[in-house]
């Protein structure tokens, strides 16, 4: 892990400072776009055999409660990697 976090607090170059978004800007928006569509995939789904069966699993707790979480939560922290200038 602290491989990790030297490997990201080094990512950069000499010209950092003159656009307007960094290398460390870019892989954070990867991060929140994983997450972002990780939420996705997990509201997806929910399939029956015929259509006239009704399926109770479109209520359950992952897609009502823990997908929309991470959507939003990907979002904010997009705005977040966006406007934080390192």
């Amino acid at each position: 892990m602290k491989k990790i976090v030297e490997k990201f607090n080094s990512v950069g170059n000499k010209h950092d400072g003159e656009m307007p978004l960094t290398m460390r800007n870019y892989v954070l928006m990867i991060v929140g776009a994983v997450v972002i569509i990780l939420g996705f995939v997990l509201m997806a789904g929910g399939t029956v055999a015929t259509p006239e069966e009704f399926s109770y699993d479109i209520f359950s707790w992952r897609r009502i409660t823990l997908a929309p979480i991470l959507v939003v939560t990907g979002f904010a922290f997009e705005i977040y990697a966006i406007l934080k200038r390192f």
